[in-house]
C-alpha cells in the first residue's frame, strides 16, 4: 500500500481484525453480496471469468469440460471464441482476485489464480496492501461445481442473451482492442513522433515519475516485465519528466553482511536488471531513483539472536513484526552501508526518496508506537526521523556524492509540528512536501481540508508552504510532491484533461521558488500533455498561465483547434473544481458504471478503492448524500460542456494530430461517463432507502419513482459507456489496482440495472 493511501489508525484496527491467528489467509466470513441478476452463482462464474482465464482452467475449477463452459457463455450472449490476454495472470491478477472474491472459495480461487496458499497471503499482505483493498475479510462462498442448467437457468440465460443482442448486438460484433494493449504501444518508439535527440539534461531540477504499467512489488527480479521500456522512456521525456523512481526492498537489492547473512539473495541479478535501466533512462537524460521506505520490518524469529535491535511491534501485521529498531547503530550501519553498495555498483543512479512516517513499520515511530521500545520511549519522534534520514543520507553520498536525497515528509506532521525535524535535516537532504496537503476548500456550501491527492484544488497550501520556507531557511533545496495526471479523485483513466488547474498549479509553484517536482505516485504515471505544463513553467517560471495553455493547446492539437482546445479546458477545469473531496477510497469514481447495484442493502463497507458497494454515507462524509450527488452532477455537466469544444476542436485538428485527438476524445468522455454514474448512484441508493423506510404510501410510489429514473440512467449510461471501453484498453486500468473493469463488467452492469428495474416495479 502506498504511504498517502490510507489512515494509519484504520489500517491497524482493520489488520488486526481480518486474520485467523491459526492462517495467513482470512478465515472465510459473512455471506457473499448476491447475483441475482445471473441465474446462478456457476452462470456468473462463467460470465466473469470468461475471455480472463483459459477456458481450459475455468472448466478444471468448475470440475466440467471446455466445452460445459463455452455452452453457458453464448446461452448468455458471450462470444464463442475468446482471446485470453496472457498479461492478465501476471499484470491483471488483481482483477481476476477482485470479481471472484465474492464467488469462489479459496479452494478453487487459488487454482483460478495459479497461486499457492502462500504465494496468495503473501499477495495479500504485500502487494500495496491487496486484503485492505478488499474489504479485509473473505466472503463465505460455497464451492461451485457445474451442473446441467436447470429449465429456469436456460430461460433466465435466455432473457440475458436477448437483452445483450438488443443494447450491445452491433457494437460487439465490433473487435475490442485487447485489454494491455497499450503496454506495447507504449513500449514502441515511434520516430515518426519522437525527435531524435533528447531534451537537454537538467540535473539541478529533477521532475521525476513514476511507470503507467510496473508491477510495484519487485519491479527488478523480472526483466520481463520491463517497468520502463524506451518507447515509455522516450515519450515521458518529450513530456519534460527527467526522472523515473522504483519501489525496491533494501534487503533484496544490497549484498548478504556479515550481520545479516540471510539477506540479498538474487541482490546480483536485481542489480543487473537496475544497471541496465539506468544506462537506458541516461539515453533519454532520465535519472532513476530508489523509494526508500527503510528499514522494513522483520518477522519475531528473526530477532531470536538479535534481541538488542528488536523495535517496536507491527499492530497491523497478521503475524508476530517487529521494527529493526533505528536507535542502534548497527541498524543504522547496515541502511548505511547497504546504500553505499548500491551505489557504488551502480554509479549513475539519481538518487533516492524516503518516506519515514508510513503504514509500513520501518522505525519505533512510524506508527507512533515508540514508547514500546526500551531505546526510543525517551526520545522524540524528530530524533528518530532526523537519524534515519541522515543514515540514508550518508550512505548514498559515501558512493555517490552528486545523487539526491529527498526527504518526503509524509506523515512526520502527525507527531505534531514537523518544522521543528525540517530544520535539523542535514543541508544535502532535499526536503519534499505534497503541495495541497492542508488546503482548505468550500464546495456545494460544505468546508472541507485537502488530505492528499487533488487536482481539483490547486495548491500549495499551508502546510507545504511552511516546511518548504523552513528548508530554504536552513539552506535545504525543496520539492513539490503533485498529481499532474490522474489521483484518487479518479484513477480509471490515465490522465484527466483539466489543463487550467494544473497551468494555475504549476504557476503557484514557480511563485514558490522550489527546485522540483514529483509528478506521481504509484498513479499517474501516463506519459499526457498534462506533464508538459511542468516543463513549460520549468523552462520559463515568469510566463503567464495563458502563455502556457496556448502554448500546449498548439502542440497537441494544431494552431486552427487550439481555440477550441482552450474552451474544452477550461469548462473541464471548471467542472472538476466541483469535486467534493470525499469518498476518495470508498467511492465509485474508480469503477464506474461498473459498479453494481442493490435492491437490498450489502452490509458490506468499502474496500479501499476496490468495492464501494452500496456504502453512500461512506462515499459521501463529510458533504450530505444530495450535496455529493449534485456535486458529481455538476462535473458531469462541466465535461459533457467541454466535449462540445473538443469534438469541434477534433474537427480542426491537423492530420498528424488525429491519432491524438482520438485518445484524448476517448479519455473525457470516460471521465464524463464516471462523474455522471456517481451521481446517478448516490440518487439510486437514497431513493432505494427511502423506499424502504417509507410508511406513507405516497412518499413511497414518489421515492420507487426516484429510483427507477436513476436505474434508467444508469442502464443507458453502461450503454453508452460500452463502446468507449471496449475502444481503449487504457480506461479502468491502475497500476497498482490493475482493471478496475472490462468491457463485459458494463453489459453485466446493464443485466443488473435492467433486473432491479423489473423487480422494482413489481414490488409494493
Amino acid at each position: 500500500m502506498s504511504p498517502l493511501r490510507f489512515p494509519i489508525a484504520w489500517s491497524m484496527v482493520l489488520w488486526a481484525a481480518a486474520f485467523s491467528l491459526a492462517s495467513e489467509l482470512p478465515t472465510p466470513s459473512k455471506a457473499p453480496v448476491p447475483v441475482d441478476h445471473f441465474p446462478d452463482t456457476l452462470h456468473a462464474v462463467v460470465w466473469r471469468n470468461w475471455g480472463l482465464v483459459p477456458t481450459e482452467r475455468l472448466a478444471t475449477v468448475l470440475e466440467t469440460t471446455p466445452e460445459n463452459i463455452t455452452q453457458i457463455a453464448t446461452s448468455m450472449g458471450l462470444p464463442a471464441s475468446v482471446n485470453v490476454p496472457p498479461e492478465m495472470a501476471t499484470r491483471g491478477y488483481i482483477t481476476l482476485v477482485r470479481r471472484n472474491w465474492h464467488l469462489l472459495p479459496y479452494e478453487q480461487l487459488l487454482p483460478l489464480l495459479s497461486l499457492t496458499e502462500e504465494e496468495f497471503a503473501h499477495r495479500l499482505r504485500e502487494d500495496d496492501f491487496l486484503l485492505i483493498k478488499l474489504g479485509n475479510l473473505k466472503p463465505d462462498c460455497p464451492k461451485v461445481v457445474y451442473q446441467t442448467p436447470s429449465a429456469s437457468a436456460k430461460a433466465r440465460a435466455a432473457e440475458i442473451k436477448s437483452l445483450v443482442e438488443a443494447n450491445f448486438g452491433e457494437v460487439m460484433q465490433q473487435p475490442a482492442e485487447p485489454r494491455f494493449s497499450f503496454i506495447e504501444e507504449l513500449s514502441q518508439v515511434d520516430p515518426s513522433r519522437e525527435p531524435a535527440t533528447p531534451l537537454p539534461r537538467d540535473d539541478q531540477h529533477p521532475r521525476f515519475i513514476y511507470s503507467y504499467f510496473a508491477m510495484f512489488g519487485d519491479p527488478l527480479s523480472d526483466p520481463s516485465l520491463d517497468p520502463f521500456p524506451d518507447g515509455l522512456l522516450a515519450r515521458l521525456q518529450q513530456r519534460g519528466v527527467n526522472g523515473v523512481w522504483l519501489h525496491v526492498v533494501l534487503r533484496d537489492l544490497a549484498p548478504p553482511s556479515p550481520a545479516f547473512p540471510e539477506f540479498g539473495a538474487e541482490h546480483r541479478e536485481r542489480l543487473a536488471n537496475l544497471a541496465k535501466l539506468v544506462e537506458r533512462a541516461r539515453k533519454y537524460n532520465i535519472d532513476v531513483y530508489l523509494y526508500m521506505n527503510e528499514p522494513r520490518a522483520m518477522p519475531a524469529e528473526f530477532f531470536s539472536k538479535r534481541e538488542s535491535l528488536r523495535g517496536v511491534p507491527d499492530p497491523g501485521s497478521p503475524v508476530p513484526y517487529f521494527a529493526m529498531c533505528t536507535s542502534t547503530p548497527e541498524v543504522r550501519a547496515w541502511v548505511s552501508d547497504s546504500l553505499a553498495y548500491v551505489f557504488e555498483r551502480v554509479p549513475h543512479l539519481g538518487g533516492v526518496f524516503t518516506i519515514s512516517a508510513s503504514e509500513n513499520l520501518t522505525n519505533c515511530s512510524s506508527k507512533f508506537t515508540q514508547a514500546q521500545c526500551p531505546r526510543c520511549k525517551d526520545r522524540t519522534p524528530s530524533d528518530i526521523l532526523v537519524e534515519i534520514n541522515t543514515a540514508i543520507a550518508e550512505g548514498v553520498h559515501r558512493s555517490a556524492p552528486d545523487a539526491k536525497v529527498i526527504a518526503w515528509d509524509w506523515g512526520w506532521a502527525r507527531h505534531g509540528d514537523a518544522s521543528g525535524t525540517v530544520a535539523r535535516l542535514p543541508k544535502d537532504i532535499w526536503l519534499m512536501s505534497v503541495s495541497e496537503w492542508s488546503l482548505p476548500i468550500e464546495r456545494g456550501g460544505v468546508k472541507a481540508t485537502i488530505g492528499e491527492y487533488a487536482i481539483s484544488a490547486v495548491g500549495p497550501g499551508p502546510r507545504a508552504t511552511k516546511h518548504w520556507q523552513v528548508a530554504q531557511e536552513h539552506g535545504l533545496r525543496t520539492l513539490a510532491k503533485v498529481q499532474f495526471n490522474v489521483t484518487w479523485e479518479i484513477a480509471a483513466v490515465p490522465y484527466v484533461p483539466v489543463m487550467n488547474l494544473i497551468a494555475q498549479h504549476n504557476a503557484n509553484l514557480a511563485e514558490a521558488k522550489l527546485d522540483g517536482q514529483m509528478l506521481s505516485w504509484s498513479l499517474g504515471g501516463y506519459p499526457s500533455p498534462n506533464l508538459e505544463l511542468a516543463r513549460l513553467f520549468a523552462e520559463n517560471p515568469n510566463q503567464t498561465i495563458d502563455q502556457a495553455l496556448d502554448q500546449l493547446a498548439v502542440s497537441t492539437y494544431g494552431e486552427a483547434a487550439a481555440p477550441d482546445v482552450r474552451l474544452a479546458w477550461q469548462k473541464f477545469s471548471d467542472g472538476y473544481s466541483e469535486f467534493p473531496y470525499a469518498g476518495m477510497y470508498t467511492g465509485p469514481q474508480h469503477s464506474g458504471p461498473a459498479n453494481l447495484l442493490y435492491l437490498q442493502p450489502t452490509g458490506y463497507a468499502p474496500g479501499m478503492v476496490c468495492y464501494p458497494y452500496d456504502a453512500l454515507s461512506r462515499w459521501s462524509a463529510p458533504f450530505p448524500a444530495d450535496v455529493y450527488a449534485s456535486q458529481f452532477a455538476k462535473m458531469a455537466e462541466g465535461f459533457a460542456s467541454g466535449l462540445q469544444h473538443l469534438e469541434a476542436a477534433a474537427k480542426k485538428a491537423t492530420a498528424a494530430k488525429q491519432a491524438f485527438v482520438a485518445d484524448d476524445l476517448n479519455v473525457a468522455r470516460a471521465a464524463q461517463m464516471h462523474f455522471a454514474t456517481v451521481s446517478q448512484q448516490a440518487r439510486f441508493i437514497a431513493a432505494r432507502d427511502r423506499w424502504q423506510a417509507a410508511k406513507d404510501p405516497a412518499e413511497k410510489e414518489a421515492a420507487k419513482a426516484a429510483a427507477l429514473e436513476a436505474l434508467e440512467q444508469e442502464l443507458q449510461t453502461a450503454v453508452r459507456f460500452y463502446p468507449v471501453v471496449a475502444a481503449d484498453s487504457r480506461i479502468g486500468y491502475e497500476a497498482s489496482n490493475h482493471y478496475f473493469y472490462v468491457p463485459q463488467d458494463v453489459i453485466e452492469k446493464v443485466i443488473n440495472c435492467d433486473d432491479l428495474k423489473r423487480k422494482l416495479a413489481a414490488s409494493n
